[in-house]
């Protein structure tokens, strides 16, 4: 049997304190080792659904597990926080936002090897040079700020650093939209050799379908915060059964609508 990861329950709201309801009714499940891609329109609830489960934000109703373990409520102290930060991790669009600009990369690695594993000081530099190097940083590289590494150095720095923890789980919140197109297909291949060589699974969050059809096994659409079709990629992109999917295919440049 497949252990399942992420579950979310009958309805998964995440709701301003203005009365709007971002997300509802979005049950789905990611399995060990699976790419599930979340689409769908700006404002359709895609974030909002990567922000609950990596604990940024919390349901006003239903329930989120990862792992059989409950997230549906804040983690109560530090060590349940290192706990769920172990299972699951979060690559963001723009990683100059979410690193530390006075942290090189080396260090941001290391200080999560700190929080997430029992090596010593000499132990965590050698892990954290292996983890620079899995995702393409030379030395050079690990040992600059944000401010001196380009876009998509940046990315494979926000990328080692998830690794560092070792997840089950890694959610990716629109992490290749701001690279060009070369750097995105090398951030995607790099992507796909570390499931092939781990077994992490990968909460992909895009609005791109060629990076949909590059990257994930399955694919789930987002409209006004309620889930209106999943299913295999292939099937989906192909011969989609929603106005809304056919709508986001027809849109991809280059593409003529039948």
């Amino acid at each position: 049997m497949r252990k399942v990861y992420p579950t979310g329950g009958p309805r998964l709201p995440g709701r301003p304190r203005d009365g709007f309801v971002a997300l509802a009714g979005a049950d789905f499940h990611l399995a060990a080792g699976e790419c599930l891609a979340v689409v769908g329109e700006s404002g359709s609830g895609k974030s909002t659904a990567a922000r609950i489960l990596a604990g940024l934000e919390h349901p006003t109703a239903g329930t989120v597990s990862v792992l059989g373990t409950d997230r549906s409520r804040p983690a109560r102290g530090s060590a349940e926080r290192h706990r769920r930060g172990a299972q699951l991790q979060m690559v963001f669009q723009d990683p100059y936002t979410s690193l530390d600009p006075r942290q090189s990369a080396r260090a941001a690695i290391a200080e999560t090897l700190r929080l997430h594993t029992s090596l010593d000081r000499a132990g965590r530099a050698d892990r954290a040079t292996r983890i620079a190097a899995s995702v393409g940083l030379d030395a050079r590289q690990a040992d600059a700020l944000p401010a001196a590494l380009s876009g998509g150095q940046r990315q494979r720095v926000a990328l080692a650093r998830a690794l560092a923890a070792d997840p089950r789980v890694i959610v990716l919140d629109e992490a290749v939209s701001a690279l060009d197109v070369s750097i995105q297909a090398q951030i995607l291949n790099l992507l796909a050799d570390i499931r092939d060589a781990t077994g992490v699974a990968y909460l992909f969050i895009t609005h791109d379908l060629a990076v949909v059809r590059h990257i994930a096994d399955r694919v789930l659409v987002l409209q006004r915060g309620h889930i209106v079709e999943q299913g295999p990629t292939a099937q989906v992109l192909d011969d989609p059964r929603h106005p809304c999917t056919r709508l986001l295919r027809d849109s991809v440049p280059g593409r003529r609508a039948p």
